[in-house]
């Protein structure tokens, strides 16, 4: 495959959807760059990611079939990039995917050219971030922010802050999204 698959992990909190679509908005209309649309066992509500829905028996059936690149379950649910996705590596295009760090083994197994991009921010940030969805307790945040240990990523890993302003990391990562897709970015 020519194309590049660029991985973008991190905790809950950090920003990761934020920072996609803040590249989407620059670069999707320029066909080179292409963000996958995930499938997941929940609801699409509007408090949380852009995504396509399946209930577990649907989601079982499809993967079955084949019909997702990868798939993990994590946090009680389950998780699916979709297959079309390697059309658009075949033709050369950067893929962008949200994933979960657990993941990151098969998808290197699959693709092993892939970029990962850990996105990063202070605990206090995260926290806050955390607490303005409203969907965890106080405590359910804590214990998330809690939870720690090495992250299990390659050396390779691109690490992106996303503490500050989003324009500051959302630019940081439109121009390594612009790099993977051997463009300039134009003033």
């Amino acid at each position: 495959m020519s194309g590049t698959f660029v991985a973008v992990v991190g905790p809950s909190g950090v920003g990761k959807d934020s920072l996609i679509g803040f590249a989407r908005a620059r670069l999707e209309a320029g066909g080179r760059v292409t963000f996958v649309r995930r499938v997941v066992t929940r609801p699409a509500d509007g408090g949380s990611e852009d995504h396509d829905s399946m209930d577990e028996a649907a989601f079982a059936a499809a993967e079955a079939a084949g019909r997702f690149a990868l798939s993990w379950g994590a946090h009680g649910l389950r998780y699916g990039l979709p297959i079309a996705l390697e059309a658009d590596l075949e033709a050369g295009r950067v893929v962008v995917a949200n994933l979960s760090r657990g993941v990151i083994p098969a998808l290197l197994a699959f693709y092993p050219d892939a970029l990962v991009v850990s996105v990063t921010a202070e605990r206090e940030v995260i926290a806050q971030r955390l607490a303005n969805r409203g969907r965890e307790t106080a405590d359910s945040i804590r214990q998330r922010l809690d939870r720690s240990g090495g992250d299990g990523l390659p050396a390779s890993t691109v690490r992106i802050d996303n503490s500050g302003a989003l324009e500051v990391a959302g630019a940081q990562f439109t121009r390594l999204l612009l790099d993977a897709a051997g463009l300039v970015e134009r003033a």
